[in-house]
């Protein structure tokens, strides 16, 4: 895969997390998964369309989830996934998305992204359109964020 379509969102998970207040955002590796794959926890996906198409989806085990939606509401404890700790992990996934797209934009690459779809559980099968899916693992305070980049 290009690497012009990963780095946007590289970019996004390092400039982003400080500003919601964490101070250690280290990328730990990146692979190829193959169009189905399995995850538990949150899941996020969103749509992208323009001049790339596909998706990306961002995955973090439900105790990692927590903490983020936590942080992301000033410290309030999250003991379960309410509605207003979903919302908070929507918008994480908007954000994201959101700066990875300007970060295209100044390379040129106009794309537009969709509302997320959330989902949660164990053994989630993601089946995505694309043949090679690029994971960025992330460790955030701790915290595995995954961001499964499928994009031609």
């Amino acid at each position: 895969m290009d690497v012009r379509l990963i780095n946007p969102f590289i970019g996004a998970v390092t400039g982003i997390m400080p500003q919601i207040g964490f101070s250690n955002i280290t990328r730990k590796g990146i692979s190829l998964k193959e169009k189905k794959f399995m995850v538990s926890g949150v899941v996020l996906t969103l749509g992208i369309v323009g001049d790339k198409k596909g998706n990306v989806v961002y995955s973090i085990d439900m105790d990692g989830a927590k903490k983020i939606a936590s942080t992301m509401m000033m410290g309030m404890p999250v003991e379960e996934l309410d509605d207003m700790s979903k919302s908070a992990l929507s918008e994480l996934s908007n954000m994201l998305t959101a700066n990875a797209s300007i970060n295209f934009s100044n390379d040129g690459i106009n794309v537009d992204i969709s509302v997320p779809t959330m989902m949660y559980g164990e053994e989630i099968e993601i089946n995505l359109q694309k043949d090679n899916i690029v994971c960025i693992d992330f460790d955030v305070d701790g915290i595995v964020l995954s961001v499964n980049v499928a994009l031609d």
